[in-house]
């Protein structure tokens, strides 16, 4: 199993809600350290050559990837009108760009095996929008897009691709948020409260499990009913 961008935030705990049910988890990193008890390659999902060594490294330690959890994303919110080339073309790069080149990548092995699991991490903005992130919600919008087509081309051999649209989600960056804010956020959500990233972990960790077999092309809100009927 490998986890993107799989060193922090809701990237670890899929990746040690994976690990947890026995299976071999790898997850990528672009600096500081792999995370304790799991295995680290370092990653830039931009670019190819460093996608081809780490997935290298993976299948020589672990063998093939059967599981792959596309994770690793960037953000860089501004106004359309403030945003610039370089906002807009490098988080498209890396959220889009970056889940299309592991996913390709993954499919290498999966198709020998006639079988395998691919999740793409995408966001409720990527379903309702969001002012100021305009290169975000496009990016994560394109997940869905992705892998539908995915599942069309390779689901007769047995790969399945499904999508997961976390909303709020406690995180560091959400608790850096001005209280006011949180408590404004908070009042969107039917529920109330935002995610643990445990609770999106956990429906990642169900679709790559034996009882999902028959599910693809899904995309599956953890968002407390933020974006219900997106």
């Amino acid at each position: 199993m490998l986890v993107t961008g799989g060193n922090r935030g809701i990237g670890l705990a899929i990746a040690r809600a994976l690990a947890a049910g026995g299976d071999r988890v790898t997850v990528t990193y672009r600096s500081g350290q792999p995370p304790e008890g799991l295995g680290g390659v370092r990653c830039d999902v931009t670019d190819p050559e460093s996608v081809e060594a780490a997935f290298a490294e993976v299948e020589q330690k672990q063998g093939p990837v059967e599981v792959l959890v596309a994770n690793a994303g960037v953000t860089r919110d501004q106004l359309i009108m403030r945003m610039s080339e370089e906002d807009f073309g490098t988080v498209v790069a890396t959220n889009l760009g970056g889940s299309w080149r592991v996913a390709k990548r993954a499919s290498k092995g999966m198709l020998k095996l006639r079988r395998g699991r691919v999740v793409f991490i995408s966001s409720v903005v990527g379903l309702l929008g969001s002012a100021g992130q305009t290169n975000y919600a496009a990016s994560k919008a394109g997940l869905v897009g992705l892998a539908r087509s995915l599942a069309r081309e390779l689901g007769s051999r047995g790969i399945t691709f499904n999508v997961v649209a976390p909303g709020f989600v406690e995180t560091d960056m959400t608790a850096e948020l001005p209280e006011d804010l949180q408590k404004t956020y908070r009042g969107q959500i039917p529920l109330g409260r935002f995610a643990s990233v445990d609770e999106v972990a956990n429906v990642v960790r169900f679709l790559a499990s034996e009882d999902a077999a028959y599910i693809t092309g899904a995309v599956i809100p953890v968002d407390g009913g933020l974006g219900m009927g997106h």
